[in-house]
């Protein structure tokens, strides 16, 4: 009867790892944080997302609104404009300005809060 070998862990040094700041997305992993640039960028951040949020918030306003319009005023249907009826035209282009002002609006004010957010990086 033969004895079955024991049984031996066989393990790898790991090499000592030395301590690294939390970076939460900023900054790339091992480059030094600044704790003012990390307050500065997350307030960024909502910033950015409350411009987001109240941008669709009144896109989906004026959207409800014209498409109330549109289905509460039957004089609207009355209109013709080029052999058509105006809430016709209403429903298939009053979209796309909107959509574009709504886009032009966005892009301005977050450009805006980004210059605010480097012009307070850069003066510390």
């Amino acid at each position: 009867m033969t004895e079955t070998p024991r049984r031996v862990r066989v393990t790898a040094e790991t090499p000592a790892r030395r301590a690294t700041p939390l970076t939460r997305g900023i900054a790339l992993p091992g480059s030094p944080v600044d704790e003012a640039d990390a307050v500065f960028t997350r307030a960024l951040m909502r910033s950015q997302l409350r411009l987001a949020l109240g941008t669709v918030a009144g896109f989906v306003l004026v959207v409800i609104a014209l498409t109330l319009a549109v289905a509460l005023i039957p004089e609207i249907d009355e209109l013709v404009v080029w052999g058509l009826p105006l809430s016709w035209l209403l429903q298939a282009y009053a979209f796309y300005p909107i959509i574009l002002v709504f886009a032009v609006l966005y892009v301005r004010t977050a450009a805006r809060n980004e210059r605010r957010f480097r012009a307070l990086r850069d003066r510390e």
